[in-house]
């Protein structure tokens, strides 16, 4: 592994401990060169994931991009990261167990819903309002009518 610091090849790992969830191992490295430490962490990848935009562009699956939507929905609101982690850890391996190599990207939102849905009502709106690019008041609106109505 390449040190971040000074691109030394020699690093050297310290420590690994699993995560909270064991869903991934945290490692803590220092290189040789520079004595710099940093932090890795470690996940099974069960395949590699292609995401088939709206405007047909097909482009690799970016964790880091879901879970940063994800923390964007969930600022200020009362979900400790870990609960986070394990979102956007859950959503991974449902898409990762679908069997599909290639997803799209509506499927990815609908499925990052249905999870906000469940965790917390202010995140789901504010999901929902940039996913479904929300406009006017009006659109707000219809949406909580539809989020009200248990049918």
């Amino acid at each position: 592994m390449l040190c971040p610091f000074c691109g030394h090849d020699d690093t050297q790992v310290k420590d690994s401990r699993p995560t909270d969830d064991g869903a991934a191992i945290r490692r803590r490295r220092f290189c040789t060169a520079c004595t710099q430490r940093f932090t890795t962490i470690e996940r099974v990848q069960l395949r590699d994931l292609i995401v088939i935009k709206s405007d047909g562009r097909r482009v690799p699956f970016d964790r880091d991009k879901l879970a940063r939507s994800v923390r964007i929905a969930l600022r200020k609101r009362p979900v400790a990261e870990e609960r986070i982690e394990r979102i956007v850890n859950g959503i991974v391996r449902q898409l990762e167990a679908s069997g599909e190599g290639e997803i799209a990207s509506q499927q990815i939102g609908e499925l990052v819903m249905e999870t906000l849905k469940e965790v917390d009502a202010v995140a789901y709106v504010r999901f929902a309002s940039v996913y479904r690019n929300f406009r006017e008041a009006k659109d707000f609106e219809a949406f909580l009518g539809q989020l009200g109505d248990p049918t």
